[in-house]
């Protein structure tokens, strides 16, 4: 691949179906991604150019923001609207789907933030424990 590669390249995962694990793996690789999450939640504040996408987003790259839009984009959750401007201009918002997501991420913020103190505590009561001992 190139660096200047910014296609969305398919998951392939061979093996066989599970019952519920049909697409499932490919969705959650998407919206398990780092920068996928920090794209949605940036565009759950509001539409966003690219500009404003990649200065929100700190350390997410050039390319990388393009690869991450992109792929929302192919998978529903993101709409990518081009103006004929010069320079040109692009605009990204969420979709219902995304929005629905959008929401999801928001569940899971609360419950982290909710659990963080009892998560703290169970990696210090780990982290001291006698490794030396079964």
């Amino acid at each position: 691949m190139s660096v200047a590669h910014t296609g969305v390249t398919p998951q392939v995962h061979g093996g066989p179906c599970g019952d519920d694990d049909c697409g499932i793996r490919d969705v959650l690789d998407r919206i398990g991604d780092k920068w996928s999450v920090l794209v949605v939640v940036e565009l759950a504040k509001g539409v966003r150019r690219f500009r404003e996408l990649e200065r929100a987003i700190p350390g997410i790259s050039q390319r990388m923001l393009t690869v991450t839009t992109r792929g929302l984009c192919r998978d529903g959750m993101v709409e990518r609207t081009a103006y004929a401007t010069i320079p040109p201009q692009v605009e990204y918002r969420l979709t219902p789907m995304g929005e629905s997501l959008a929401g999801a991420i928001r569940h899971l913020a609360d419950w982290s933030r909710e659990h963080r103190d009892a998560i703290g505590g169970a990696r210090a009561e780990w982290d001291g424990r006698d490794v030396t001992r079964p």
